[in-house]
């Protein structure tokens, strides 16, 4: 740039803008095809050319997806953290605590910045974004969820006057591809990880994934976001895929349900509750039906109603286009003089529910030595602590023994939680195999 832009009566003393890149892998490389394939669209937005000045990228030899000029790439973070020239710096370097280093010396810097880093915002979000407002910069984050599907912007600014209620979705494309997988083909958790590794779905170390722990930093973004309140990623209870059966997804679909790992928010009043929990989700819900590496996002606001949000969830070129319009909400920012005043501090003090206030339905599958009157045993458990039995199915094993499928009406999950502690101390109860939570979609 040729100017710095103090207000708008400047912008029309600007002849380009100038972004530093901060890594240059999959979305990195997506970040420059969009741009140069785009530009005669980012000219006509934004009112001039937009070009990337500089890359930071460990390995100035290596192989790339895209052809970038040498003299572009540099190893050392201050060539494009203390360039006067760039007046916005992308991060798709991922990582957390220097990263966050070099995103707070940007700021510093007067640099507004886009990031793609879901662990770093997760992690550190609210003291980030109170930096950029201290020294009037923009922080935009739309692509750390959900890749190319527009959620926060929608929270932030399409559903700003609503009160949202409920948000549950499927926000990791690679748990997402194995349920799909050994749902619809009978395939072992295992088989199909090996496959997503192979197509580069999953990552070599996949434990944030299939353990939960990357759905649970989105979770804690959106409800920060829809909740207005500050929600840490503690606060969010994770379960991840890693137990799931072929026999569990079975006797689910007998039942007429889905395995979906879902992450889930909802609010009563003031107090809520967020989770990644592996889900049996009803069949006639919109959830039941994303497949694959796709992701989609379900919205209950109470003035607006049911609205849900679908598209590829990762994946260069539509995470790219999430950080590329981010990058030209910044540039409209500038051209108006408005930059680092659109973040709005949370309005409520968070407050969590417990166990005797968060209600679900529950599927449970155990095996039991099948004699005289164990079953009334069984139920009396359900019944002493008010957790009443909606479908039951038992199917006999070998040597005297039965497997016992239950889904339960809403309960709350302390009375729950009593009832298998003391099913675990019956001594005709061999073993029980598994529990998920239920979502039937009917209730908000």
């Amino acid at each position: 740039m040729l100017l710095l832009v103090k207000n708008k009566e400047d912008w029309s003393k600007v002849h380009s803008l100038s972004i530093g890149l901060l890594g240059l892998g999959t979305v990195g490389s997506g970040v420059v095809k969009v741009i140069e394939n785009h530009q005669d669209k980012l000219i006509h937005q934004v009112g001039c050319p937009v070009k990337i000045k500089k890359v930071l990228v460990q390995d100035i030899e290596k192989e790339r997806e895209v052809q970038v000029d040498s003299t572009m790439l540099t190893v050392d973070p201050a060539e494009v953290l203390l360039d006067p020239e760039i007046d916005i710096i992308v991060e798709v370097m991922g990582g957390v605590e220097e990263t966050k280093k070099h995103l707070i010396q940007a700021l510093q810097q007067k640099k507004h910045v886009v990031t793609a880093n879901k662990d770093l915002m997760a992690l550190y979000g609210p003291e980030l974004l109170a930096a950029a407002a201290n020294y009037q910069c923009d922080l935009f984050y739309e692509a750390s969820v959900a890749g190319g599907i527009p959620i926060l912007r929608s929270l932030v600014e399409g559903l700003a006057s609503d009160r949202i209620a409920k948000m549950m979705g499927i926000v990791n494309g690679t748990t997402n591809f194995i349920l799909t997988k050994m749902s619809k083909e009978g395939r072992s958790y295992d088989d199909v990880l090996t496959e997503a590794q192979r197509l580069g779905f999953a990552e070599a170390n996949p434990a944030a994934d299939v353990e939960g722990l990357d759905a649970a930093r989105k979770m804690a973004i959106l409800s920060t976001l829809g909740f207005s309140m500050e929600i840490k990623l503690d606060d969010v209870k994770v379960k991840g895929i890693t137990e799931i059966t072929g026999e569990d997804i079975r006797y689910g679909k007998q039942f007429g349900y889905t395995m979906k790992l879902i992450g889930y928010a909802h609010r009563d009043q003031d107090a809520v509750e967020v989770s990644v929990l592996p889900t049996l989700i009803s069949n006639a819900h919109p959830l039941a039906s994303v497949n694959d590496e796709y992701n989609a996002i379900y919205v209950y606001g109470e003035a607006v109603g049911e609205t849900m949000f679908y598209g590829p969830g990762a994946g260069s070129l539509p995470t790219a286009t999430a950080v590329v319009s981010d990058l030209v909400g910044v540039m409209k920012n500038m051209r108006l003089g408005v930059n680092g005043k659109s973040s709005v501090n949370p309005q409520y003090q968070k407050h969590l529910k417990s166990d005797d206030e968060i209600y679900s339905k529950y599927f449970i599958r155990f095996c039991i030595h099948d004699g005289v009157g164990v079953m009334t045993k069984v139920t009396s458990i359900f019944a002493t602590y008010d957790v009443s039995l909606e479908k039951v199915l038992q199917h006999p094993l070998a040597e005297e023994k039965a497997e016992i499928i239950l889904v339960t009406h809403r309960a709350s999950r302390e009375n729950f939680r009593t009832v298998m502690t003391e099913l675990r101390e019956v001594p005709a109860v061999v073993k029980i195999e598994s529990v998920y939570r239920v979502e039937e979609g009917d209730t908000v």
